[in-house]
């Protein structure tokens, strides 16, 4: 299969490239900038907001899986994030229907479902677990909003000219690889010792600390310190950012495989698919975290066993075929 990949210099792009390559597919890789070419590929300067340079980019190709994005609210002001998220997605889609390609796996995030950068919370957003993709959403940043925004513009074009596409909502993705576990597992450890501490408190002491961590999570949310970056400087930042998150994670090497299965898998129309790890990454039973930390989410569409995520990837499962390849979650 001849597949472009926009955002290919990136984290999860050059990884997904390198993949693809590895699986004997021919890859064009698109960036704003091509500082260290990957060996192998057809590698190409271009920017998705600039539609005229999208047409030749799309010659020749089966399928795109389309990366290019702004991936923080704090990255850029609302406008840049949502013409690059947006306005972009629209073009790789247009200049994809123009060239005759019918398959396009798009990057989302499980921030679609607005909950970790949102800045409001409303009573009663979180209404089950785990979270599937009938859930509803409430966006109430920029960023989110975009990941929705972009999954529409996959419905339409599904309408308009017939084009199967994935989002894929992805969660925080880690390259354990380039990084080494190091970093990551300094990440893990410590939101399972700031988890676990909680935890182990006595009631109502541990219900008491519970509401505080939410309640300055609200706070500092409602004042959008998330839309000027991460601050891991105060006290249960990474418990906060744990939960939040809903202590999901993934391989960059499952979001390769994912987004491969998005493009080879058969299916018809547009659909948004949870991509995360299977478990939990602190290792903690998963109905005790969701009774502690979320005790307002009282409705369970299914059972989960062990230490199974608050966040469901059967629909990924049953569609692509996606089944988490490299786990990585704190082991006791």
């Amino acid at each position: 299969m001849h597949i472009l990949v926009t955002g290919g210099m990136g984290e999860i792009g050059r990884p997904t490239a390198k993949t693809l390559l590895e699986h004997g597919h021919q890859v064009r890789v698109l960036d704003l900038a091509i500082k260290k070419p990957i060996e192998g590929a057809e590698c190409v300067e271009g920017d998705v907001t600039d539609f005229a340079s999208l047409a030749p980019a799309m010659e020749g190709i089966d399928g795109v899986i389309h990366l290019a994005a702004v991936r923080h609210p704090g990255l850029a002001p609302e406008h840049t994030i949502f013409h690059i998220n947006v306005a972009g997605t629209f073009n790789v889609f247009r200049a994809a229907a123009d060239a005759g390609v019918r398959r396009v796996v798009c990057a989302s995030s499980i921030n679609a479902l607005g909950y970790n950068f949102g800045i409001k919370f409303p009573e009663g957003q979180l209404r089950y677990f785990p979270i599937d993709e009938a859930h509803p959403t409430y966006t109430t940043d920029v960023y989110s909003f975009s990941k929705g925004m972009i999954e529409e513009v996959g419905a339409y074009f599904w309408r308009r000219e017939g084009i199967s596409s994935a989002f894929l909502r992805f969660p925080a993705v880690y390259d354990t690889q380039a990084e080494g576990p190091t970093i990551l597992m300094a990440f893990v450890s410590e939101c399972y010792r700031q988890t676990a501490e909680v935890m182990a408190l006595p009631e109502p002491e541990r219900s008491r600390r519970v509401a505080s961590i939410v309640a300055d999570f609200k706070r500092r949310a409602a004042a959008r310190e998330w839309e000027e970056g991460f601050n891991w400087s105060f006290p249960d930042a990474v418990a906060m950012f744990g939960r939040s998150n809903f202590w999901t994670s993934l391989d960059v090497r499952d979001a390769a495989q994912a987004a491969e299965k998005g493009l080879l898998a058969d299916f018809e129309g547009s659909h948004a698919l949870y991509i995360s790890d299977s478990h939990n990454f602190v290792g903690i039973p998963t109905r005790e975290l969701a009774e502690v930390w979320f005790p307002d989410v009282t409705e369970w569409k299914r059972s989960v066993e062990g230490t199974e995520s608050l966040v469901s990837i059967e629909a990924a499962r049953s569609l692509i075929g996606f089944e988490p390849a490299f786990p990585f979650r704190k082991v006791a």
